[in-house]
């Protein structure tokens, strides 16, 4: 009986053992997930604070581009209707004559 005793007791202390290792293994891991999460944590705070400068930057483009297309058109519309004008003023001399 001793014996059997004995052999549980032994087993139990194993497993005890192996147990522990496990333990010990699964809180390593958790601490190298815990400072990965971390780093990845900082890269996307990183990431967004570079997409919202990003977005300003277009957004300024943006309203660079419209201002400068608007000028362009405006002056655009100048030369079309100066030269409607010329051609009006021809038509009305031409009329005269």
């Amino acid at each position: 009986m001793t014996e059997d005793r004995d052999k549980l007791l032994l087993n139990l202390e194993v497993r005890v053992k192996q147990v522990l290792l496990l333990c010990d293994k699964l809180k390593q891991e958790n601490s190298r997930l815990k400072e990965e999460r971390v780093l990845k944590d900082e890269r996307v705070k990183s990431l967004q604070k570079e997409l919202s400068l990003l977005d300003q930057k277009y957004n300024s483009l943006k309203m660079a581009r419209t201002i400068t297309a608007a000028s362009v058109d405006v002056e655009a519309a100048k030369l079309k209707l100066s030269k409607m004008v010329r051609e009006v003023d021809k038509c009305i001399g031409l009329l005269r004559k």
